[in-house]
């Protein structure tokens, strides 16, 4: 499983208790290109509470995206476009993966 990060310090109940009051796990994507080949991937897992932004998570993995995404044909300019709009909309929301995933490891 990937490292999730952003929870140092919080108990179980805390992150429990951060969930019900909207907190997410998200995965922000980032690409870069070489010419003819282009690299779309993951972030690690981040823990975000309930009313904090994502953009101090995101912004090292859009700035990758933007300055290297766009060179590879053809694939460059559209995994940019999409790994771009995923960043800026707060990332992609895996909470119920992570839920289903650590609920299968206790059975």
């Amino acid at each position: 499983m990937a490292q999730i990060k952003n929870i140092e310090g919080l108990s179980t109940d805390d992150i429990n208790r951060e969930l019900r009051n909207g907190a997410k796990f998200v995965v922000f994507q980032y690409c870069f290109s070489i010419i003819v080949m282009t690299f779309k991937r993951g972030s690690d897992i981040y823990f975000i509470k309930a009313g904090e932004s994502t953009i101090k998570h995101s912004i090292g993995f859009t700035l990758i995206t933007l300055l290297f995404g766009w060179w590879g044909i053809p694939w460059g300019p559209i995994y940019t476009i999409g790994a771009l709009f995923s960043n800026l909309s707060g990332g992609k929301d895996i909470t119920k993966e992570i839920l289903n995933s650590m609920n299968s490891e206790n059975k």
